[in-house]
């Protein structure tokens, strides 16, 4: 099967039931933004100083690919269909609750960066942030899932902390905002 099919060339693209919608449709606009979100956290995945938490990204990307699907589908998740649930957003919380155990209390804000992977978790975390937008933008068109919603308020909440419980683990000091001034 060639990865190529022409069907799309006129700015069109199917949706899980087959129907065809304009490529800046919010529904695509939403789960393309969950697309882009999961290959950040794949990267995240891969960054050297990150491999003590690979299963929990890996948890999470099929989290995303399972929201995605959702939005994907005009009728709303089908019977069978994988779905993002209450649990996994109590998931990102007991994940959250873990990393802040060794975390200094947080009283400023950060500047995001100090390293790849610190950096990686930012970009993620926007992205996130985004995507997030974009399905309540769809959610007020059409209801979507409250987990869903919620998971993904919740993720951007767990990728700042797993930046800051990266500094942390690399012994990068966070660069506090507003800045002293010299």
């Amino acid at each position: 099967m060639r990865i190529y099919t022409r069907t799309g060339d006129g700015g069109e693209t199917s949706l899980f039931d087959g129907s065809r919608v304009h490529k800046d449709d919010a529904r695509i606009e939403a789960y393309g933004t969950i697309d882009e979100l999961n290959a950040l956290v794949g990267g995240i995945a891969d960054h050297p100083a990150l491999q003590p938490q690979k299963e929990t990204l890996l948890d999470i990307q099929d989290h995303l690919f399972r929201i995605g699907g959702m939005f994907a589908d005009p009728n709303g998740p089908r019977e069978g269909q994988p779905r993002v649930e209450a649990a996994e957003v109590t998931g990102l919380e007991d994940w959250i609750d873990k990393m802040e155990m060794d975390l200094p209390p947080l009283r400023h804000f950060v500047l995001p960066g100090g390293s790849p992977s610190i950096s990686a978790c930012h970009v993620a975390r926007t992205v996130c942030r985004r995507a997030e937008r974009r399905a309540v933008a769809l959610d007020r068109l059409v209801n979507q899932s409250t987990e869903a919603l919620h998971y993904l308020n919740r993720l951007s909440d767990a990728l700042f902390t797993l930046g800051r419980w990266a500094a942390q683990t690399e012994g990068v000091e966070e660069e506090k905002w507003p800045r002293e001034q010299s």
